[in-house]
């Protein structure tokens, strides 16, 4: 086993180009999602993003911090090992190990459960190289880094092989000890492999309930599925315990229509990428590109490789011999058959979907890695038989040379030195930049970022990708920055309601407010920030700190010698709500929420102004923290009502509800309604009164 962590980290080596410690000090990519990937292990890093606590990134989100408690994470547990490896090397040495420890234990996870299923060495080595490489999840990178560990994958698999079948199991062996380790592991990991080693599992304890009935196997399978649930709940436990503002819908924008789309298409199986290093493969990659009017959002992720194609036609044949000479089917084809019944398109993940509104898990395009999984293990198994009795030289040569041809189809194109120098040059620039940001600035100040972003999956603006802002944040260790707040949440409300402000009002609030500079990235502005930057220039604001790029660009403020925290001046829009829709009121399609942010802790008096009007006739009721506000009837007209109250420290949450049902208007989206409102204001005795949809 030692000789195949050996290969396949020269292998990742090779391809990453890793051969020095100054490359290793470069992470493989610096764009898009990958940096929220880092900006995760950086928070890791500086203690704030561990299991059994509020997830509260302390240097975003200025000046509250941005509070991702509701936000679903994956692998926390690893995340959280990540973040103290990082505090010793650095965040990006940190991802370049946390890549290759990916592979590494992905290979060796294969190699143990082929040899258990008495495969012979040198085809369980060649399966295992080709498994830490399968193209499904290698070819994410570092943006999608959590997806990368599917060691977890074959120990699944023969897991539940043992529940369904094994005549040796017993839970207080190693066998279930086995079984009931791999659910914990899989419990506090990636929750699309949780689901579906539920399913599996499921299937395994349905197969003894109906069959031999053994049990210490039913027993071992439940005390398994215990395990892996009660590991989850205790995970992700800060989305139950911490996410205060109950108002909010969920941060991640799902719908039905994305299940479909992320379903997996079995024909992608087959079907290699566009862009492969063998162009008569690339021809087929090309072709459905140009062919295929509707694609899945992550189109050829499925594709398992020459050797996984025949390892997966292969079983088809056995399974369809078997079927016709009525014998059993091999156990290792019942797995493959519920993958592609449950997650392909129109399959049992959109009927479960449509009818119970279980959208989360979307993407079952990325449970063709447990298909690879079991069309290596089936292959590596049949070769092992075939070779049976022959010399044990051709059949190591045999085995070097599949794995040899394997790797070549499913490696991506390398990156190569000039995309290596590209990223060397951004993170070098990046940190040149926060260097003299510290310099400048005292420890713990704070830095409005302009334009924008909510956080995850905001739209760009303009040339600025979603997690660009994360930047600084990366190249700094003392500074708080005002980016990071989640997306519907009323903490960060303010932002928004600021960021359209008159550059003189702009200025003076950030000032009260604390904040010590703004940021803004040029990227983000239809002029580069060329009016603004005048604007700030005549305010007698000059004093500026320009990356060497030019596009980041940070104007020193006056801050405040005593701050007082920013006051956002609308509510925030949570559960309840249809799309908003340009130039129409915000339509309710049943009960509906909002809620506020009061940072002090204090409670503070304040007057909400609502405009409200019904799709019909109707009686609304307006609730704050759970005591009736305000009763009135409503039409088609709007009609403006002020309401004096007081806010209590924290979330407030605002229930609006009618008692006669709603009315679709006709059968496109967002026609089911209620009650509309027109505009809504919070005058807190600040400044001027602001509106906002």
């Amino acid at each position: 086993m030692a000789l195949l962590a050996l290969v396949t980290a020269l292998v990742w080596a090779s391809y990453y180009d890793r051969w020095t410690l100054a490359s290793w000090r470069i992470p493989t990519d610096y764009s898009g999602d990958t940096l929220e990937i880092l900006a995760r292990i950086e928070a890791a890093a500086e203690g704030d993003a561990a299991p059994l606590r509020p997830q509260i990134i302390s240097r975003l989100g200025a000046p509250f911090g941005a509070n991702w408690s509701a936000y679903p994470s994956s692998d926390l547990l690893l995340l959280a090992a990540l973040g103290r490896l990082a505090d010793v090397v650095g965040v990006y040495p940190t991802a370049n190990l946390a890549l290759l420890l990916a592979a590494v234990t992905s290979a060796l996870s294969f190699y143990g459960c082929a040899r258990w299923l008495r495969t012979r060495w040198e085809w369980a080595f060649a399966g295992a190289v080709l498994f830490a490489f399968t193209f499904q999840t290698f070819h994410r990178g570092l943006a999608h880094l959590f997806l990368q560990f599917t060691w977890k994958v074959p120990v699944a698999l023969l897991a539940c092989g043992l529940v369904a079948s094994s005549r040796r199991l017993r839970l207080r062996e190693w066998s279930g000890f086995f079984c009931v380790a791999t659910a914990a592991a899989i419990g506090v990991g990636n929750p699309y492999t949780l689901f579906l080693f539920m399913q599996l599992l499921g299937w395994a304890l349905v197969a003894q309930w109906l069959g031999p009935r053994r049990r210490e196997n039913l027993v071992t399978g439940l005390v398994a599925a215990a395990v892996a649930v009660g590991a989850f709940f205790a995970v992700e436990s800060h989305v139950w315990l911490f996410a205060h503002d109950t108002a909010a819908a969920s941060p991640l924008v799902r719908n039905y229509g994305g299940t479909e789309q992320y379903a997996l298409k079995p024909l992608e199986l087959f079907m290699p990428p566009s862009t492969h290093r063998w162009e008569a493969l690339a021809f087929f990659g090309k072709r459905y590109l140009r062919w295929s009017d509707w694609r899945g959002g992550e189109a050829f992720s499925p594709y398992l490789g020459l050797v996984g194609i025949a390892g997966i036609v292969w079983l088809a044949v056995v399974v369809l011999r078997a079927i016709l000479r009525g014998r059993q089917l091999p156990g290792i084809a019942r797995p493959a058959s519920w993958v592609l019944v449950f997650a392909s398109v129109g399959g049992v993940t959109n009927i479960v979907a449509f009818f119970t509104g279980l959208i989360l898990f979307r993407a079952t395009n990325r449970y063709s890695v447990f298909l690879s999984a079991i069309a290596l293990l089936f292959l590596m198994g049949r070769m092992t038989r075939w070779w049976r009795g022959r010399p044990a030289w051709l059949s190591v040569t045999a085995a070097a040379a599949v794995a040899a041809v394997g790797l070549a189809d499913e490696l991506p194109r390398a990156p190569g030195p000039a995309q290596q120098r590209e990223t060397a040059r951004r993170v070098a620039a990046d940190e040149d930049l926060g260097n003299r940001l510290e310099d400048a600035l005292p420890t713990g100040a704070m830095v409005f970022q302009l334009p924008v972003l909510m956080f995850p999956e905001a739209a760009p603006v303009n040339e600025l990708g979603a997690y660009e802002p994360f930047r600084p944040y990366l190249a700094t260790d003392s500074l708080r920055f005002s980016y990071g707040p989640l997306r519907g949440r009323s903490r960060g409300r303010w932002q928004r309601d600021i960021e359209s402000l008159p550059t003189a009002e702009l200025v003076q609030r950030l000032e009260q407010s604390g904040f010590s500079a703004l940021y803004l990235n040029r990227l983000g502005f239809l002029d580069h920030g060329e009016k603004l930057l005048r604007e700030l220039t005549a305010l007698g604001r000059t004093r500026r700190i320009v990356g060497p790029a030019g596009n980041q660009v940070c104007v020193l403020l006056q801050p405040a010698s005593r701050p007082r925290p920013p006051l956002a001046r609308t509510l925030t829009f949570g559960t309840g709500w249809n799309n908003p829709k340009s130039g129409e009121p915000r339509w309710a399609y049943g009960a509906a929420a909002l809620s506020y942010f009061n940072p002090y802790r204090r409670p503070l008096p304040v007057e909400v102004r609502f405009v409200l009007s019904g799709v019909n006739r109707r009686r609304v009721r307006l609730s704050m923290n759970g005591v009736e506000k305000f009763a009135g009837e409503f039409d088609a007209n709007p009609r403006e009502v002020r309401l004096q109250l007081v806010l209590r420290p924290g979330i407030n949450r605002f229930d609006l509800e009618s008692e006669e049902p709603a009315i679709r208007l006709s059968d496109d989206p967002g026609q089911l309604r209620s009650f509309a409102v027109h505009d809504v204001g919070v005058d807190t005795g600040v400044g001027p009164n602001l509106s906002s949809m």
